[in-house]
């Protein structure tokens, strides 16, 4: 339709009138001076500090506050105000101008602190409102229902990003979710982080989908949440951002979350989610991030990603993607910045394609199982962080690759087995802030340190293999704060003169070197040094307490343990405000420096164990944690207000020392002890009642080796949490205390050596963790095992109780539930460990279970319990009837004992079967029949005693029979051959017929075959004889031919054979040995005149790997020794070295 010309001039001046007309109603709405009024009211009622605002401060009368900051307008109207982190923590409530300003579009409060008020009611005055956020601004309680009225919204923001549970919070209960969002259809972003919502998945979901179809950003992350998903959130068409992390959704995830075609944010983190993630969701074409970390149960694959897929962050940390690979179309992902995929148990090598993506800033694939070589990075020039550690990595880092990265601030490959040298182009990225490096095989010496990276502040290299002296250029590194070269090779002198020029140090850990430390303070003024946190000088032949650390007032952790430290303990080390962490063990202190009165510390942990020292025991601080005087000189009684100094302390060891007199009552108010091991002394008297009552936290409890009496203590609690009980070698009598029953997580139970008169313990079948059983030389008495069956002790190794009165017969079913004697070679559970109790979680501090046991005859201490031990010892006892066949079926036994009882019958064939048997006594019994010809099959076997019974017939022939002694068999008048000198007759192998056989001699007189056959060796061996004396060259060929037969056959058998070279270097070798043997546990010799307690023979159980890589076995090489000074007690495995 068409207009004519003339009408179009008669409409212009109407549209002008009205325009006018429209400016003039608008400007008269907001009046200027109207408008500033109300700013500056509502600045006077606003709480704020004035000298960290921005806005607030700056605005002032006079100017046009249309240009002050944080205020936009239209038309002379206030539209726009932010006062974002402005530091408000008051004044805002319904009397406030803010709700004056009823023109106001877009609001922004977020980041403030209101101080746990509530949202003021008047905001539905604000009815022109788009933007409103109020995020992370300290409001909490009910949100209003006034903002629900608030019906142009576009954006809704009450996030709190920072929420702690049990802290108050935003709440929508009335009103709830649904009548917040009834109005709200306008709304495109919701953002309700931290909101206590409490709605399971169809409300929320429902509510959602059905009152905001143009919502594109949903964000309820710790809303308190459940699932599962609903599928009415398909309604929401143009949804792409969903963040609904850290709620406890506990569901899977729908796989119609990939038909939200516009979807670019994906996060699910922390949400309980289980099941299969589906893999069409990887491929939604606009996905940009993915965050599914912090879930263990949920489970998934990657998938081939196709070209130019538009991922730019994939987080996965904790999902559980096991024992899958890294795809290599991973290279397709050309924008992915961010790769966040750690302990998600991904296996294989790191697809190569990675190292064409470009745009990568952030790697962390570490604590998962790929293997193969470190990629090359160099393409992504934008690269701070690469973190690899935990895997399995092998090989060399190439030189050449890293020059390229010059903005990595963050290189992490520990925990791998990576070897070479340390390329020197490390050390020359100038804006490197951190290289982890340790834990690997790096050999090599270290490269001099150039001065192009002052940023270095992190430095650790670390149980490496590196070598040579530590640069002198270190000193360079000027910015260094953590520096960490413990567990290398390193050699020289490091002088701590010099420390001064690294400022900003504050750890140093030099430890377990062959360094010299020197240190001469003439030179040097205290004050100069840097403020050291952290100093760990364990084992580097220090003779004396460094001066310097006297005036070291932030020093909170201290390791000079396995020095040549003698003499006294300086009184100002006790006088560190913060120090909190003590380890002089392993040096030669005998005294403490006084005087001690009024001393006050802090002292968390003080490890003072294998020293000299005497006296009384130093306690300064009712907090410590742990506190270790074990195998020292100390030779008083145990002062009775002990327990009042113990009140936090969850280790506690006196072992191995004078300490005489009663354990004192007061011990008992220890309640958070889980080790208390005062093994090893010479008190006496009775245990305290109360005692074993704490043991609802003691997890150890050690008085082996004393001189108490009485009787145990029928006084563990119904929620026992005791572990290892061991009160062997005391004259504690009376009867097996029934409570003991409550102690469903016992593994040790050492009872051996006292005078305990009982039946056998039935009540103990029900315990399932039960690895160790010791009641030896009591006075138990009466039928071996229950009447009825038996408990699940499926994990029990060792069994000893010789030298009681037991008798009956030996139940076969008792046995048939000791699963962990009966795993073959490939058996998993013959996985090598040993007994030990974590003593502080993530700080591999343990107390190490120790046992005497009698293996191959003899006594020996074991001082590692490895699982893989297995031993039975029912010698000494009145057991008749005949051996079980069972025995047989424990296939991973290494020591069986069934000597001086009054056993019948034959001995069962199916004993061949235990193929890793390495001991075996059947000695002083009644045994008869013939040795089971099985018997040759027992190949480790190095100790057999069949003696004093009334076996018949010949020996079983094999190469490892050969090697026992007549006296193995010895008391057996029916036995014949080898290695007796009773030989078995040719057709018979009855008693009778061997003793004729001598007296078949024909009347012909020679065997002139034999002769001939004799006269030939012995010519043949002459000659061959004269030519190896003559002849240098053929005789050394022979004996490294013999060396290299032997190195094969003798380490099958259980033995170890060393070549001639190797016996050149024995001193020399022996030496290193006992070098390396101190480092690892430097107390094996002390306090030899003093340990009034084991005197036979001790061994640790070593163990090694047979050609086939699959059997555990003892070492040979690992000696017993005669009468050791070692302590029986059962310490921490290691000097606490936190």
């Amino acid at each position: 339709m068409r207009i004519p010309l003339l009408s179009w001039l008669f409409l212009v001046p109407i549209y002008y009138v009205s325009l006018s007309f429209h400016v003039f109603v608008v400007s008269s709405q907001c009046p200027s001076d109207q408008q500033s009024l109300l700013l500056h009211r509502l600045k006077k009622s606003l709480k704020f500090n004035s000298t960290s605002s921005k806005k607030l401060a700056q605005w002032k009368n006079g100017s046009d506050y249309c240009s002050w900051e944080g205020v936009s307008c239209k038309n002379g109207c206030v539209s726009h105000l932010d006062l974002s982190s402005e530091s408000i923590s008051g004044g805002l409530d319904n009397s406030s101008a803010l709700f004056d300003l009823r023109y106001i579009e877009n609001l922004n409060l977020a980041y403030n602190n209101f101080n746990n008020t509530q949202i003021p009611s008047k905001f539905d005055k604000l009815t022109n409102l788009s933007y409103l956020n109020l995020s992370n601004a300290g409001f909490v309680g009910q949100i209003p229902i006034e903002i629900a009225h608030l019906t142009r919204l576009v954006t809704l923001d009450l996030s709190t990003s920072f929420y702690f549970p049990g802290t108050p919070s935003l709440q929508l209960e009335n009103p709830n979710l649904n009548v917040l969002l009834g109005n709200l259809s306008e709304l495109v972003e919701l953002h309700l982080d931290g909101v206590n919502i409490s709605a399971h998945g169809a409300q929320w979901c429902q509510a959602i989908s059905s009152s905001l179809p143009k919502l594109r950003v949903l964000s309820l992350s710790t809303s308190n949440i459940s699932g599962p998903f609903d599928s009415s959130l398909l309604k929401l068409h143009s949804l792409s951002v969903i963040h609904i992390g850290k709620n406890n959704l506990s569901t899977q995830v729908p796989e119609f979350f990939s038909n939200f075609t516009n979807l670019t944010s994906l996060r699910l983190s922390s949400s309980g989610l289980y099941g299969t993630f589906p893999e069409k969701i990887f491929l939604v074409p606009t996905l940009q991030t993915i965050d599914l970390s912090g879930n263990s149960q949920l489970q998934g694959s990657l998938p081939e990603f196709p070209k130019n897929a538009s991922l730019q962050s994939l987080v996965l940390n904790g999902a559980n993607f096991s024992g899958q690979l890294l795809p290599n179309s991973i290279g397709n992902l050309k924008m992915l910045s961010k790769i966040d995929v750690p302990s998600c148990n991904f296996t294989g090598s790191i697809p190569r394609s990675m190292e064409n993506l470009t745009q990568l800033i952030y790697v962390d694939l570490s604590w998962n199982k790929f293997n193969g070589s470190v990629p090359f990075f160099s393409m992504a020039k934008n690269l701070t962080l690469i973190n690899l550690s935990s895997n399995l990595l092998t090989g060399q880092i190439n030189s050449s690759n890293w020059e390229n990265l010059t903005n990595l601030e963050n290189l992490d490959l520990r925990f791998n087995l990576l070897n070479g040298t340390i390329p020197p182009s490390l050390f020359s990225l100038s804006l490197l802030q951190k290289l982890q490096l340790s834990n690997n095989q790096f050999s090599g010496q270290l490269p001099v340190f150039g001065g192009g990276i002052f940023l270095l502040d992190t430095l650790d290299l670390s149980s490496n293999k590196l070598e040579g002296p530590i640069p002198m250029s270190i000193f360079n590194l000027t910015g260094l704060k953590i520096l960490s070269l413990s567990s290398n090779n390193f050699s020289g002198s490091f002088p701590l003169e010099l420390l001064p020029q690294l400022k900003n140090l504050s750890s140093l850990d030099l430890s377990y070197n062959i360094l010299s430390i020197d240190y001469n303070d003439t030179n040097s003024s205290y004050s100069s040094f840097p403020q050291i946190t952290t100093l760990k000088l364990a084992s580097v032949n220090l003779r004396r307490f460094p001066d310097f650390l006297r005036n070291q007032s932030h020093l909170s952790t201290v390791d000079l343990s396995q020095n040549q430290i003698h003499g006294e303990i300086p009184n100002w080390i006790w006088r560190l405000n913060n120090l909190s962490q003590l380890n002089l063990s392993c040096n030669s202190l005998e005294t403490l420096e006084g005087p001690l009165l009024n001393v006050t510390s802090s002292l968390s942990v003080l490890d003072l164990h294998s020293n000299q020292l005497r006296g009384q025991i130093p306690l300064f601080s009712q907090f410590s944690i742990y506190l270790d005087y074990s195998r020292n000189n100390f030779n008083s009684s145990i002062r009775t207000d002990i327990g009042d100094f113990l009140s936090y302390t969850i280790f506690f060891s006196l072992s191995s020392n004078k300490f005489h007199g009663s354990i004192p009552v007061s011990i008992c108010n220890a309640t958070n002890l889980q080790v208390l091991d005062v093994s090893n002394n010479s008190l006496s008297g009775l245990i305290p009642n109360c005692l074993t009552a704490i043991s609802g936290t003691l997890a150890v409890l050690n008085l082996r080796r004393n001189n108490l009496s009485g009787t145990v203590p029928d006084q563990f609690p119904e929620h026992c949490s005791l572990k290892t009980l061991d009160l062997n070698g005391n004259q504690i009598g009376g009867q097996f205390p029934k409570s003991l029953a409550n102690c469903t997580m016992l593994e040790v139970l050492n009872l051996g050596n006292n005078q305990i008169a009982d039946k056998f313990p039935c009540l103990l079948k029900n315990i399932s963790t039960l690895r160790v059983l010791v009641l030896r030389s009591n006075k138990f008495y009466g039928r071996f095992g229950c009447p009825k069956p038996h408990g699940n002790w499926s994990m029990l190794q060792i069994v000893d109780i010789a030298l009681n009165n037991f008798s009956g017969e030996i139940r076969g079913k008792c046995l048939r539930t000791w699963q962990a004697m009966m795993g073959d070679e490939d058996d998993a559970m013959s996985e090598l460990n040993h007994l030990r109790f974590e003593v502080l979680k993530f700080t591999e501090v343990y107390y190490q279970d120790a046992i005497t046991v009698t293996s191959k005859g003899l006594e020996m201490e074991l001082v590692k319990i490895l699982t893989v031990f297995t031993s039975i010892d029912f010698s000494g006892n009145k057991f008749n009837g005949s051996i079980p066949e069972e025995v047989g079926q424990l296939k991973s036994l290494y020591g069986l004992n069934l000597s001086s009882n009054a056993l019948t019958g034959t001995i069962p064939s199916s004993l061949g079967n235990l193929r890793q048997l390495e001991s075996l006594d059947l000695s002083k019994n009644k045994l008869g029949g013939e040795i089971p010809a099985q018997f040759a099959n027992l190949t480790f076997l190095s100790f057999l005693d069949l003696s004093n019974n009334q076996l018949v017939g010949p020996i079983p022939v094999s190469t490892q029979f050969s090697t026992f002694a007549e006296e193995s068999f010895a008391g057996n008048k029916g036995l014949c051959g080898p290695p007796l000198t009773l030989r078995c007759g040719n057709t018979s192998g009855s008693p009778d017929a061997a003793q004729k056989a001598p007296n078949k001699v024909s009347g012909i007189g020679f065997d002139w075959q034999s002769i001939y056959t004799g006269v030939g060796f012995g010519v043949g061996a002459g000659v061959i004889v004269i030519l190896l004396i003559l002849w240098e060259e053929g005789r050394n060929w022979l004996e490294d031919s013999i060396d290299r037969i032997l190195l094969v056959i003798l380490p099958m058998m259980g033995f170890t054979y060393k070549t001639r070279d190797e016996w050149n270097e024995e001193e020399e070798e022996d030496f290193e040995e006992e070098s390396a043997y101190i480092m690892e546990d430097c107390d094996t010799d002390e306090n030899e005149s003093e340990d009034k307690g084991f005197r036979g023979t001790y061994c640790v159980f070593c163990s090694k790997l047979d050609m086939s890589k699959k059997r555990a076995i003892q070492d040979p090489s690992c000696t017993c020794h005669l009468s050791p000074p070692i302590s029986s007690s059962s310490s921490s495995s290691y000097s606490f070295s936190p």
